[in-house]
């Protein structure tokens, strides 16, 4: 069952208890938080404070000094600690008084180093960002993608898989939240609407800018008609009848519960018309398919671009979910140039190297899917490791020197 699954963060977790007084859990609702912070204490003196409870958070805010330092030699796990963003004022002051390390695990689901009343624990706390399950955790994979291919290179000619497009649907239509996961089709459409009907009304109204739920349903639902587009605040006003200068605040407040990602761009001055802007994507792929009234079985008939866009953003959410515990350090963008040059996915190592992906739908590979990856070998030289075009294809394939098409469950 899903709620065992072992999560990727556990160890990078452990590891920060071990060196700073804070760790903050932060990530989506029903993402898993409260069962990783248990995970991370299970072998330590802790105690439990969860904030949604209105009584616990009364009697908090009335004593918030008994509650810090309740468990002087142990953890203390603060559940959904933006309900009460004043408490990061005695934490910060107690932390002050005693940096060991481990004290606390914060956990929330909105940006709670970021909420009026409260303070940025600078200095004091480390983030942990939380995504749903991945394939990657589902699939028992311990080493990341990346890991694998900086350590071993590409292994195509071992590299297939029996999942074919409508496996990946499949994995699509089900999402990341391990609730969700766990109902049968017919059950999960009603839970994801009930999540977001509760997020708009509730967790939303909480952070700037979240205030119009109307408004920020249309914003959200033209985002998931246009997963992994170009985040164009223009197109998005003309589109939603909102003033362009309320989209960045809508965006912002989107962004704060984690409904959706931001791909940023990668501007090398490779050419001189690349453009500046992020992609914009749902985090999740089954509420991006709930919102577009989308099913596996509706999108099976289209052709692979008509799917493509829901897989790249998928792809981009597995390989973030992985850089959470990947030894090498990596960052994600997209690459674009106003000549409509492109590359789905770019992996930059600390080092330089860069890595690039492409996501296609397709099961098969052709010559047009490397015209950007190939663009990035010629431009990068000795800092290209490598191309790759993930596809739906059931095996791996060389295209040229440092160029390859893989299964997209080469991932994990």
């Amino acid at each position: 069952m899903d709620e065992l699954v072992g999560r990727g963060l556990q160890l990078r977790g452990s590891e920060y208890l071990d060196h700073f007084p804070a760790v903050v859990v932060q990530g989506a609702r029903q993402a898993g938080k409260s069962t990783l912070a248990q995970m991370l204490v299970e072998n330590r003196p802790h105690a439990v404070v969860t904030l949604d409870d209105s009584r616990v958070r009364d009697a908090v805010a009335a004593d918030p000094w008994q509650v810090v330092e309740q468990i002087p030699e142990g953890t203390l796990v603060i559940d959904e600690v933006q309900r009460l963003p004043e408490l990061l004022l005695t934490i910060k002051a107690s932390i002050d008084r005693d940096r060991r390390p481990g004290r606390f695990i914060l956990t929330g689901s909105s940006n709670i180093l970021k909420a009026k009343g409260g303070d940025s624990l600078a200095g004091r706390a480390i983030d942990l960002r939380l995504r749903g399950l991945s394939q990657a955790e589902l699939s028992g994979t311990s080493a990341s993608f990346v890991d694998r291919l900086v350590a071993d290179g590409v292994d195509w000619r071992h590299c297939s898989t029996s999942l074919r497009r409508a496996d990946y649907l499949d994995v699509l239509e089900r999402g990341a939240f391990p609730e969700a996961r766990r109902l049968s089709r017919r059950m999960r459409g009603p839970w994801l609407d009930s999540y977001l009907s509760r997020l708009m009304t509730h967790d939303l109204a909480e952070v700037p800018g979240g205030g119009n739920e109307a408004r920020l349903r249309r914003v959200l639902s033209l985002l998931a008609a246009n997963q992994s587009g170009e985040l164009v605040k223009a197109r998005i006003a003309s589109a939603t009848g909102i003033s362009e200068s309320m989209i960045g605040a809508y965006v912002d407040a989107l962004r704060s519960v984690y409904l959706i990602d931001l791909l940023q761009p990668w501007t090398p001055s490779l050419t001189k018309r690349e453009t500046g802007r992020s992609k914009a994507s749902l985090a999740d792929s089954a509420l991006a398919m709930r919102l577009n009234s989308q099913t596996a079985a509706s999108l099976a008939p289209l052709t692979a671009d008509g799917i493509g866009p829901l897989l790249e953003s998928f792809v981009v959410g597995e390989l973030m979910s992985q850089g959470g515990w990947s030894e090498e350090e990596y960052r994600l963008f997209h690459y674009r140039d106003r000549n409509g040059l492109e590359v789905d996915l770019i992996v930059e190592l600390m080092d330089g190297r860069v890595l690039g992906i492409e996501v296609k739908a397709s099961s098969t590979f052709r010559a047009e899917h490397f015209k950007g990856l190939v663009f990035l070998k010629e431009s990068l030289g000795d800092r290209f490791l490598g191309g790759i075009v993930l596809g739906t294809a059931g095996e791996g394939y060389q295209y040229a020197e440092r160029l390859w098409g893989l299964p997209v469950a080469a991932l994990w």
